[in-house]
């Protein structure tokens, strides 16, 4: 997300991050996180004006709400609702009110689950985007993570989304669009993971093992525009966090 200051009247605009560049006409998720308290108001913005199916995950909803939004699906146990959220949807006009799924509260299932599972089940190959997944509770935010190996999954483009960072599962091979300084984390997940090689990265890795535990492959930064990360087994999270050319 790049921020420019006007000097001469010393307000901020916020403009599209290459992320948003590459993922257009996407499927909007929102968690019941927590939100980085430095994101730059309107980071969202950018995101909303491309999206062909919004869905909340329960207290997601509050996300949309703050934007003046309702969702095109709401979906969960409905526990973590805004206090006037459910009223609130109930007064709008019949075709102006979200399609609500509503499971019990013995589920098996995260709402974010159920969320995922909706998604892919109403959608085709478009780009699920997922924000407010991180922070807050350690258990919620580390299952949020592990749910991007879901077997539903599997063959969809899906990332955790936040105003200066990105995180994905890579299967086999990932180009990963940002600048020169970006850091980036290859983190194994679930066991060993051979790399076949990278390019475009300071430290470049080439037919090595990033073994399950260690943190050797964390804060590799990008040389240029763009690298490529190819796995030869194994599976990886991509963290991609920009290096400080938004703020």
């Amino acid at each position: 997300m790049l921020t420019i200051v006007n000097e001469k009247r010393k307000q901020k605009t916020v403009c599209p991050s290459p992320f948003i560049l590459h993922f257009p006409m996407s499927v909007l998720i929102f968690a019941n996180g927590t939100v980085p308290a430095d994101a730059p108001p309107g980071w969202l913005l950018p995101y909303l004006a491309q999206a062909t199916l919004t869905i909340a995950a329960d207290g997601g909803l509050r996300y949309l709400r703050a934007l003046g939004r309702w969702p095109d699906v709401l979906v969960g146990d409905l526990d973590s609702l805004p206090p006037t959220g459910r009223a609130e949807m109930d007064a709008l006009p019949a075709l102006s009110r979200p399609t609500v799924r509503q499971y019990p509260a013995g589920k098996d299932e995260t709402d974010l689950e159920l969320a995922l599972l909706y998604a892919v089940q109403a959608t085709q190959d478009e780009p699920i985007l997922v924000f407010a997944a991180l922070g807050g509770r350690l258990d919620q935010a580390l299952a949020n993570v592990l749910l991007l190996a879901h077997p539903a999954l599997r063959g969809r483009v899906v990332r955790l989304v936040e105003p200066f960072q990105q995180a994905w599962l890579v299967r086999d091979q990932t180009t990963i669009h940002g600048r020169a300084g970006d850091r980036v984390s290859l983190i194994p997940l679930g066991g060993a993971a051979e790399i076949a090689y990278t390019t475009g990265l300071a430290w470049p890795l080439r037919a090595e093992t990033l073994d399950f535990g260690p943190a050797r492959g964390i804060s590799n930064v990008m040389e240029t525009d763009t690298a490529v990360v190819t796995l030869q087994s194994g599976l990886l999270l991509c963290v991609h966090t920009d290096g400080g050319w938004q703020r």
